[in-house]
């Protein structure tokens, strides 16, 4: 069952990442002249000659690794090899004929599977010639490329699609399912060794990535696609994160970019910390960039039967995140073992309540009377001798959700007023777990977003410029009736705000006295 999949195979530093982008049309796996950057298997699903398949980049064959993960990576490779329909056998026109090529030639030879000769770097017609030199490793079709030229890639597709078997019935179907968007895309970030790539392989239900003691042992942004109860999730394995100044190599820099990018690209991060190490400098740039993009978040304690050991209990593990992050107060946290699956099914199903409450809508009454509430209880102090005033609140967004208030002077309102703010919705919305943006418009600046239309304003008053023509006779806030503060889609907000269960109910923990044992993927706490 499933979609073809095509393999790119061939010794190192031939090209095969640079391939796999250049066909995919995207940066997705690592490029780099260091010879074994690659060392999971890295996938893109490709739509081409109306045929679905997977194009799967693999690690050099023949590799050396410099961190002792040579067996790890062969590993990774031969399941390449075995599970694909397709080879695509990589040499390196500018090097020649090379006595490693023909020891992966001989290899592909006894796999007995369609192949493809690809004669890579041939960046001009003359190399071209070069191509006839490399015929003797393989009696298959050959094409001659160059990723920097952009030479024959249409060649290249046309002589894929002729090799991959018959399509099945279900090849479409399942090949636009596999392109749909997912319901929900996870990053998974942290530093080195925390057990990310771990917990990816718990959802995969397979050694989809290398899992090891070394630090720094993925370096590609992964996305492995899983289900559960029937919807579709996106996990983002990213590579572990060290400090700036302590980045050994390009390759490090560029995991370094990928998890700041997947962050950012993420509908909701798992932000992984080790139970038995303490939270570093790294951790908390981490996690400064996650509330820098006001992304929904969890954080999640991993190796937590190691951390028992240590006899570490949950409260002292709780209290020190939270004194940590005090600003982050709001996250839900979970406490897991990945490597026994334990609590992994709790944690995506946290994953897709705390996801549904950032895409919540309040309803314009609603929210106008818990900013009437605020300001009863702490009224914003005055400043250069004005008095604040606010005059309508509203939520233009959701994923983050964005409240907008109208004020008279937005250099009034103090960051500890903000704070103050912030904290009293959070308890009077439905944001109680995620992170609320508040922009703050004076009544001199134009609103884009208001000038859009998709927010409601108050009666009477069609466009932003109106609020500033009546801008002075505007009554605040607290001076609005229901009828005035109430907006056009106020029941609709209101019903499904109502019938959501978006709300973390507890800490996700295991109890201090839980059996030691191994478990099955997606197994529970409270099944075992």
């Amino acid at each position: 069952m499933g979609i073809p999949k095509v393999a790119i195979v061939g010794r190192p530093n031939v090209g095969k990442s640079s391939l796999l982008n250049w066909l995919a049309d995207r940066l997705i796996s690592v490029v780099d002249p260091t010879a074994g950057v690659t060392r999971d298997r890295v996938t893109w699903i490709m739509h081409e000659r109306d045929r679905y398949f997977e194009l799967m980049d693999t690690g050099g064959i023949g590799i050396v690794d410099s961190d002792d993960l040579s067996e790890d990576i062969e590993r990774q490779i031969q399941t390449g090899l075995d599970e694909c329909d397709v080879m695509l056998f990589v040499v390196d026109a500018k090097a020649g004929v090379t006595p490693l090529d023909e020891q992966v030639a001989d290899r592909l030879r006894r796999m007995s599977k369609p192949s493809i000769l690809i004669v890579n770097k041939c960046d001009s017609p003359k190399l071209d010639q070069e191509a006839a030199t490399f015929l003797t490793l393989a009696n298959v079709p050959y094409v001659a490329t160059s990723v920097k030229a952009n030479r024959n890639r249409d060649l290249l597709i046309d002589a894929i699609v002729e090799l991959l078997p018959a399509a099945r019935e279900t090849e479409t179907a399942e090949g636009d399912y596999l392109l749909q968007p997912s319901d929900m895309r996870l990053a998974v970030v942290g530093r080195r060794n925390v057990g990310k790539s771990t917990f990816i392989n718990q959802l995969a239900q397979s050694e989809r990535v290398i899992v090891s003691n070394i630090p720094g042992t993925t370096r590609d942004s992964i996305d492995i696609r899983f289900e559960v109860d029937g919807k579709s999730f996106i996990a983002i394995d990213t590579p572990g994160v060290r400090k700036k100044k302590s980045l050994a190599n390009d390759i490090e820099f560029y995991g370094l970019v990928r998890a700041q990018r997947s962050i950012r690209r993420a509908d909701l991060v798992l932000m992984f910390f080790d139970a038995t190490q303490t939270i570093s400098k790294v951790d908390k740039q981490l996690v400064e960039e996650i509330n820098e993009h006001y992304k929904p978040c969890i954080f999640v304690i991993n190796k937590w039967d190691a951390a028992l050991d240590a006899e570490m209990t949950t409260e002292k593990w709780v209290k020190y995140l939270l004194d940590t992050f005090s600003s982050m107060r709001h996250v839900p946290i979970a406490i897991i073992t990945a490597k026994d699956g334990r609590n992994i099914r709790k944690l995506v199903n946290l994953a897709q309540s705390v996801y549904k409450q950032a895409n919540l809508r309040m309803s314009t009454s609603r929210l106008n009377k818990a900013v009437q509430k605020a300001i009863e209880k702490n009224p914003p102090p005055i400043r250069k001798n004005r008095r604040p005033k606010i005059y309508f609140a509203s939520q233009i967004a959701g994923s983050p959700p964005t409240i907008v208030l109208k004020c008279n002077e937005s250099s009034l309102l103090d960051e500890s007023w903000k704070r103050y703010l912030l904290g009293y919705l959070r308890e009077a919305t439905p944001f109680q777990e995620v992170p609320i943006r508040l922009v703050l418009r004076s009544r001199n600046e134009s609103d884009p977003d208001l000038l859009s239309g998709d927010t409601p304003l108050p009666p009477k008053m069609t466009s932003d410029a109106e609020v500033l023509d009546e801008i002075d006779d505007e009554p605040e806030i607290n001076e609005l009736t229901d009828e005035q503060l109430r907006g056009e889609d106020d029941s609709e907000f209101d019903e499904s705000w109502d019938d959501s269960d978006v709300y973390a109910d507890d800490i996700l923990s295991l109890e201090d006295d839980d059996p030691d044992q191994p478990a099955p993927n997606f197994v529970d706490d409270d099944e075992l």
